[in-house]
């Protein structure tokens, strides 16, 4: 019982409510209320902070959420081994990743890996804002840029470089860019990440940096929608080579002020804290470093491990 109001106790942060989680689970709201209530007397501690509105972890509630989910995972993993065998793979696996890269290479590499594993599920959630690695249950998480909790595991896929690009077809109309000054006369399409809007784009070496304040007509929170602003000829984006790579090969977009790119910056994948990984998790993530190190999706670069 204990192991599986541990499960119950998951269920409740990842969805938010007692409510949300009791539908998920097929119990009613006093059940799970019940069960959680049982959970915390049995450790002595208060596992959520709750109000009418919402619930948040207690120091105590992070820490068996980390090491409950590590627990669960192994005996997801001996259950496996010893049901199925050694070399079959099943269970959960939840992941998030930005939206566009999320869309194609993520999505791509895991209907292969499903196909490969049928016992395993996949839960792919897309968010090109922060995301709560622990707090949302992920198991693994693709992140661009420098990672500022220092308590999760971090696996390193390599740099890749932002891109300035258009369409033919706007450039066609509007002119190109010549130097990034010459940014302030065009349509600048621009992601929001969280509540931080993305138009001061930087340019050229980390000794010389210079940052120029765009403008434009479109703004969202989803990098495939921007893509596809910009694919349709709306205007100019800043996007990381993995996103735009193959656009840039088959012509369907130009990369603009190629000689006053800023530095690459980091893609990284991201795990929860704790020494032991479900051999399910382990495999999808070496299938997807490979895919996003490799030449298949994007321009080319190469990363490493």
């Amino acid at each position: 019982m204990l192991l599986s109001n541990i499960a119950l106790f998951q269920q409740i942060v990842e969805k938010g409510s007692l409510a949300a989680a009791g539908r998920e689970a097929g119990l009613s709201s006093t059940s799970v209320s019940e069960r959680l209530a049982a959970l915390e007397a049995h450790y002595g501690v208060v596992l959520l902070n709750r109000t009418t509105r919402s619930i948040s972890l207690t120091e105590e509630g992070r820490t068996l959420l980390e090491g409950g989910k590590r627990v669960l995972g192994e005996i997801e993993d001996l259950e496996s081994r010893i049901r199925f065998g050694a070399e079959t793979l099943s269970g959960p696996i939840r992941i998030s990743a930005p939206s566009d890269i999320g869309r194609t290479v993520v999505a791509e590499e895991t209907n292969r890996f499903l196909a490969a594993h049928p016992a395993i599920t996949v839960e792919l959630l897309l968010s090109d804002g922060y995301v709560d690695v622990v707090g949302q249950g992920f198991d693994l998480a693709v992140r661009f840029g420098s990672i500022t909790d220092s308590s999760l595991r971090i696996r390193s896929l390599g740099l890749k470089r932002r891109v300035v690009c258009a369409a033919p077809a706007y450039l066609a109309s509007h002119g190109t860019p010549q130097k990034p000054d010459d940014l302030h006369g065009h349509n600048c399409l621009l992601m929001r990440f969280g509540g931080n809007l993305d138009n001061l784009w930087r340019f050229g070496p980390d000794q010389q940096p210079q940052f120029v304040t765009v403008r434009g007509n479109r703004v969202a929170n989803d990098g495939a929608l921007v893509r596809q602003w910009c694919l349709a000829g709306y205007g100019i984006m800043l996007k990381s080579e993995l996103d735009v790579g193959a656009d840039l090969q088959r012509g369907k977009l130009v990369e603009l002020l190629a000689e006053h790119a800023q530095p690459a910056t980091p893609v990284q994948m991201l795990f929860p804290p704790g020494r032991a990984q479900p051999r399910r998790v382990r495999a999808l993530a070496d299938r997807l470093a490979l895919a996003l190190q490799g030449n298949e999706h994007s321009s080319g670069l190469a990363g490493q491990t």
